[in-house]
């Protein structure tokens, strides 16, 4: 069977009673289907077998001969057909000469060019993906300049967060800041336990001092 210079991308839909391709752009898939092309001598043999189905043994054996004598021309009717598809299917596709590729004339193909779309993207097609990127890469630095963080205590974030994903200890259901109840099960939500407040210490010299402490106990100095 002889080999053919077209699009790497075909598929073959012959079957017992004819031949039939498909020949399918390389660059967005778009096809083209060929004339099917009945096989005389594959209808021949489908008459023979349905006689043989018919009639008896006789034709049976006639019908099975019929299958081998298509098997043995299939060949060359296969690559014959093959070819004049292609032959009905090329003007259909574009060849580019810079990276071979057979691509479709309505989209792949840059005629002012004569480049597909790959090697040659036609840059007014292109234009409004391009400002798209570059107005992303324009916000992005813009937003690196600026102070995203203004107004956010980071250290008591994972607090916060901890505060608001409290969950039933029985279904793990979130609860409601001050429920008494779970809404998922019914469980009772036991109370959490006041924050203690925060330790103080002397600014002169270090001492721990008691919450209601108006002096240091260490050094005197006035808190």
């Amino acid at each position: 069977m002889s080999s053919h210079g077209f699009t790497k991308n075909h598929r073959d839909h012959s079957n017992d009673t004819g031949f039939q391709f498909e020949f399918f752009c390389d660059k967005c898939g778009s096809g083209h289907r060929s004339d099917f092309k009945h096989n005389p001598m594959g209808v021949a043999a489908s008459v023979i077998k349905a006689a043989g189905a018919i009639f008896g043994g006789g034709a049976y054996r006639a019908g099975w001969g019929a299958d081998h004598l298509k098997d043995a021309l299939r060949g060359p009717a296969w690559d014959s057909a093959f070819k004049e598809a292609i032959e009905e299917s090329r003007p259909k596709f574009r060849q580019c000469t810079a990276c071979g590729s057979w691509v479709c004339p309505e989209v792949c193909w840059n005629h002012e060019r004569g480049l597909c779309e790959t090697c040659a993207p036609d840059l007014r097609e292109q234009a409004p993906a391009i400002q798209a990127r570059v107005a992303i890469e324009q916000a992005n630095e813009q937003a690196r300049k600026g102070d995203q963080l203004r107004g956010m205590d980071l250290l008591s974030a994972p607090l916060a967060v901890s505060q608001q994903s409290r969950t039933c200890v029985k279904c793990q259901a979130a609860l409601a800041e001050g429920a008494r109840f779970c809404a998922g099960c019914g469980t009772r939500v036991e109370p959490t336990a006041a924050a203690a407040p925060p330790k103080r210490f002397c600014s002169g010299c270090g001492t721990p001092l008691d919450p209601m402490a108006k002096f240091c106990s260490g050094c005197g100095t006035s808190v």
